[in-house]
C-alpha cells in the first residue's frame, strides 16, 4: 500500500514478508535502532525474569555481533570497504532481529509512508501509543519545517473521494488499521489553515447569524473573550448552528433539502410539517461512532447540487455503504461552518487543549530557532 506499508501482525509477516522487509529497509538507521531497542524492552517487560529461549537468543545475537565486528585492516581503502560491508550486514542483522521481535511484540506498530506537499515522502515507524501530535513532532524534526499550528496529517480515500485531517489527540494506528489490504488510501503531511479556525475566528461560529461585515470588524480581545466564554468554562458551548442542507438518498444520486439543527449530541432534522421545537426534532446521527470527511468533485460523482459536500461515517467503512451520511451545502462558507461546528460538538474541550498545545509548541520552536539564528 502506498500510505501504509506494513504492520507487525502475524498475517502480514507470513502473507507479505517481502513487503514488510522492504518497508523496514526504508527506515532510517536511527529509526530502525529505536524500533529494535523498543521491541527489546517490550520483550523484557513481557517476560517474567526471562526464559531459557530468550537468554539463548540474546547470547546468540551477541555472538553474531562479535563475529560481525570487523578488524581494522592496515590499508585505508580496504578498511572503508570492510566498514561498508559491516554496516550493510549490521542493518540486515537489525532487520532480522526486528522481524523476530515484531512477531513477539504485543504493541501494534505500523510503518507509514507519509507524502509531502512537494511530492517527496518520509517513512516512519508509528506504534499504537503515539498520538498524531507526537507523529507531527517526529515529522517536524525530519523535515525542519516551521512548526506552525496548521500542520496536519491528512488521510485521503480515492475510492470515496474524501479526506480528513486527523485530530492531534487521536492515536494514529487506530484509523490506519481500518484500511483494507489493497487500499489506495494515502497519508499527507500538509498545512491546513482551517484546522483551528474556530479559535482564531470564533465569531464565525458563535455569531454566525450576524452579517459578515459586522464579524470582520471584531478585534483580537473580543475574539479571546468569545473563546474563553465558550471553551473556558465548566461546560463546552456548541454553536447553535441550523439551516437547510441537501441530503443524498440511499443508493441514489438524488438530493433532497432538509432543515438540520446541530446539538452537542448529534445532528437532528425537522420532519415535514413539524416545527423546530426540540420535541419535534428527529435524530439524524450521533457523533460517538462517526468521523467527518470533506469530499472532492461530488457534483460530478453523485450529481450533488454543489461541490461543497461532507459526509459522516465510521472510520472502518472504506467503501460505499448505506451507513454513510452524505450532506451538501449551498456554499463554501456554510461548509466551513458545519464541518468545524461538528468537530467542536464531537471533540469538545479536547479540541481546545489540542490548540493550546500546538500554540505552545509553535512558540517554543520560534524561540529555539530565533536563538540559533542570532548565533
Amino acid at each position: 500500500q502506498p500510505g501504509l506499508l506494513a504492520t507487525e501482525q502475524q498475517s502480514c509477516l507470513t502473507s507479505r514478508p517481502h513487503l514488510f522487509i522492504e518497508s523496514l529497509h526504508e527506515l532510517e538507521d536511527q529509526d530502525l535502532d529505536a524500533l529494535v531497542a523498543d521491541l527489546g524492552s517490550k520483550s523484557n517487560n513481557n517476560a517474567c525474569g526471562g526464559t531459557d529461549h530468550q537468554m539463548a537468543t540474546s547470547a546468540k545475537t551477541q555472538e553474531c555481533e562479535a563475529a560481525a565486528a570487523p578488524l581494522k585492516p592496515a590499508n585505508t581503502a580496504e578498511f572503508s570497504a570492510a566498514l561498508q560491508m559491516y554496516e550493510q550486514q549490521t542493518k540486515a542483522d537489525k532487520i532480522k532481529l526486528a522481524l523476530e521481535k515484531l512477531k513477539e511484540a504485543k504493541v501494534r506498530k505500523l510503518i507509514v509512508k507519509v507524502l509531502m506537499g512537494d511530492g517527496s515522502s518520509r517513512t516512519i515507524m508509528v506504534d499504537e501509543r503515539q498520538t498524531v501530535r507526537e507523529v507531527l513532532e517526529k515529522l517536524f524534526e525530519k523535515t525542519h519545517c516551521d512548526g506552525n499550528i496548521d500542520w496536519s496529517l491528512c488521510e485521503t480515500n480515492p475510492e470515496l473521494q474524501i479526506e480528513r485531517g486527523f485530530e492531534d489527540h487521536e492515536y494514529l494506528v487506530e484509523p490506519l488499521s481500518a484500511w483494507t489490504r489493497h487500499s489506495e488510501n494515502k497519508i499527507y503531511f500538509v498545512s491546513r489553515p482551517q484546522k483551528y479556525v474556530m479559535f482564531r475566528d470564533p465569531q464565525l461560529f458563535y455569531m454566525w447569524k450576524k452579517k459578515k461585515a459586522c464579524l470582520s470588524g471584531i478585534n483580537e480581545q473580543a475574539k479571546q473573550l468569545l473563546v474563553k466564554e465558550h471553551f473556558g468554562g465548566s461546560a463546552l458551548i456548541v454553536p447553535d448552528l441550523e439551516g437547510t442542507l441537501y441530503l443524498k438518498e440511499d443508493g441514489k444520486k438524488v438530493w433532497k433539502p432538509r432543515y438540520f439543527v446541530l446539538r452537542a449530541s448529534g445532528i437532528y432534522y425537522v420532519p415535514k410539517g413539524k416545527t423546530k421545537c426540540s420535541s419535534d426534532l428527529v435524530c439524524f446521527t450521533r457523533f460517538e461512532k462517526v468521523s467527518i470527511y470533506s469530499t472532492n468533485s461530488y457534483r460530478q460523482k453523485y450529481r450533488a447540487p454543489t461541490d461543497f459536500c461532507f459526509l459522516l461515517k465510521h472510520p472502518c467503512i472504506q467503501k460505499e455503504s448505506h451507513y454513510i451520511k452524505f450532506l451538501c451545502c449551498d456554499d463554501e462558507h456554510t461548509l466551513l461552518l458545519w464541518v468545524n461546528s461538528i468537530r467542536i460538538a464531537k471533540y469538545g474541550t479536547v479540541l481546545y487543549q489540542n490548540y493550546q498545545a500546538a500554540v505552545k509548541r509553535a512558540s517554543t520552536w520560534q524561540t529555539v530557532h530565533k536563538g540559533k539564528s542570532d548565533h
